[in-house]
């Protein structure tokens, strides 16, 4: 009999309206770590489901043997960056395997893979199915990577495993960064990918508020994350002076070859001017609040892979 790891390794399950594929789901992973663990926990994070989501949960997790089934109902709906950050609160593991969606798209033993990849060095291993990405999906990804000077590119994943040194370092971090996928591609240590082969066809299905979720999720990471936001408003401050200094001289051709409305060239000149130092201030504030974006959100003072002493 093969022995079992001694890491203690915890699972923590994002839960919303997923009594279709939770039962199978919750077994596939429970199944794995009884089997190849000695010690483990499962933490079910319900982020105020309105099915028989919990009902499930409860019954499966009575049948456990070896591993802790522990079910965290959430007060109202967080969204699940926010009931992720509650689970990963509560587990204890040595490594901690994090299901953002309950689709159960492979097999138990790319969970393996993923951990075993994990003990060569990899402080966060995810994987990815290899099917191509949905097209909203791949747009947000093909946008954020290009505007984020990020190693790690990012892109979709169904799960991934942290080592308790890369929880230990983004806990210091602030809590209140609304993507999880930018701090750990942030963070500073060595991540890898593993592509698994999808089975059927199978994509996370999402009720009109996860939706709505999700989509915010994804404006405020790309205000947060990504030069996007201050690209464009340093462009659109170019081309709006452009106009002001076009005006002006078109003011000033018209006062010297022409017989203007009295008061016009004044007025023509005035609103110009204002425009010009009123976009030349707007780009200072832009420029002021992505500092503080970047010293608040994005970055720490520093980050390190590694530590070694001779």
């Amino acid at each position: 009999m093969t022995s079992k790891e001694k890491n203690f390794m915890s699972a923590v399950l994002y839960v919303h309206n997923d009594a279709a594929s939770i039962a199978d789901f919750l077994r596939t992973v429970m199944t794995m770590l009884e089997e190849h663990f000695e010690h483990s926990e499962i933490i079910c994070v319900n982020d105020c489901s309105q099915d028989n989501s919990v009902e499930i949960l409860r019954e499966i997790g009575r049948h456990a043997k070896s591993t802790t089934v522990t079910v965290l109902n959430m007060s109202y709906f967080h969204g699940v960056e926010t009931a992720m950050n509650a689970g990963m609160d509560l587990a204890i593991g040595d490594f901690v395997l994090e299901f953002d969606a309950c689709v159960p798209d492979f097999a138990a033993s790319v969970i393996m893979d993923v951990y075993r990849k994990s003990l060569e060095g990899y402080d966060i291993v995810s994987a990815s199915p290899d099917r191509k990405q949905r097209f909203t999906s791949s747009i947000f990804y093909h946008v954020f990577n290009r505007f984020t000077d990020f190693s790690y590119q990012l892109g979709t994943e169904r799960f991934r495993v942290l080592s308790r040194r890369v929880i230990n370092r983004i806990s210091s971090m602030n809590k209140s960064v609304p993507y999880r996928k930018a701090v750990y591609a942030n963070c500073g240590l060595k991540t890898a990918n593993i592509r698994y082969e999808a089975a059927g066809a199978q994509t996370a299905k999402q009720d009109k508020t996860e939706r709505k979720y999700r989509t915010d999720l994804a404006v405020n990471s790309m205000i947060l994350f990504t030069e996007l936001g201050y690209r464009f408003a340093v462009t659109m401050t170019v081309l709006m002076m452009l106009v002001a200094v076009l005006v002006a001289a078109y003011s000033a051709v018209v006062y010297l070859f022409s017989n203007p409305v009295a008061g016009w060239t004044t007025t023509l000149f005035f609103m110009s001017f204002a425009f010009f130092g009123l976009f030349g201030i707007l780009t200072i504030i832009i420029k002021y609040l992505q500092i503080l974006v970047d010293l608040v959100f994005r970055r720490k003072k520093y980050s390190f892979e590694s530590i070694e002493k001779m």
